[in-house]
């Protein structure tokens, strides 16, 4: 913090989008991400993060659910992540925490931890498949299907936004540089 203004970085700040002809490959480093852990067997935990969340946390695996801005996505049994607005996240975590209060439950921001890649376009999906061992065929992943898997050597969380396909891909800032090289060079191929 400098002056009492804070200062925000990106692991990738200093990289243009990649504007190709077929493939947008940009980075949302200040979309709020939170974790949420509770069990969903219990209507009080379901009920309070409903009450703030405005949708009830997704219990299918491997899906997500979009309401107010925000992305909620299974990652486990009894976990979620939370994509947020920029900003946002530190309301919400207060606001599920209270709502949370007496529950057993958890709710942590790990907004400093990962950054979000967002892949685009009509090649998005041929450009993941050149690292990601993962079925990305329309009829078996589309909006609202989520999943934890790698790129390359690079763990990540992904998510689809729509059908033109749009791709959301979180990473740990370590790995931010690494997954983005390989992502353009994989989107080159098509101009």
């Amino acid at each position: 913090m400098a002056d009492g203004v804070m200062l925000k970085s990106s692991p990738l700040g200093d990289r243009p989008s990649f504007q190709g002809v077929q493939t947008r490959i940009e980075e949302l480093p200040f979309l709020g991400k939170l974790t949420l852990r509770g069990e969903p067997s219990s209507e009080a935990f379901m009920a309070a993060a409903e009450s703030i969340l405005g949708v009830a946390p997704p219990t299918a695996p491997n899906t997500s659910v979009f309401a107010d801005g925000r992305t909620i996505c299974w990652i486990g049994p009894n976990e979620w992540l939370i994509h947020t607005e920029e900003n946002a996240q530190t309301d919400l975590k207060d606001a599920l925490q209270t709502a949370l209060d007496g529950i057993h439950a958890a709710v942590v921001d790990v907004s400093d931890t990962y950054t979000v890649i967002q892949v685009g376009g009509p090649r998005a999906r041929d450009v993941l498949a050149k690292g990601c061992p993962l079925d990305l065929h329309p009829r078996t992943f589309g909006p609202g299907r989520c999943a934890g898997s790698v790129y390359i050597k690079a763990v990540i969380h992904l998510y689809q936004t729509d059908g033109a396909p749009t791709y959301r891909l979180q990473v740990r800032w370590s790995f931010a540089d690494y997954l983005w090289r390989n992502l353009v060079r994989a989107a080159e191929e098509w101009g």
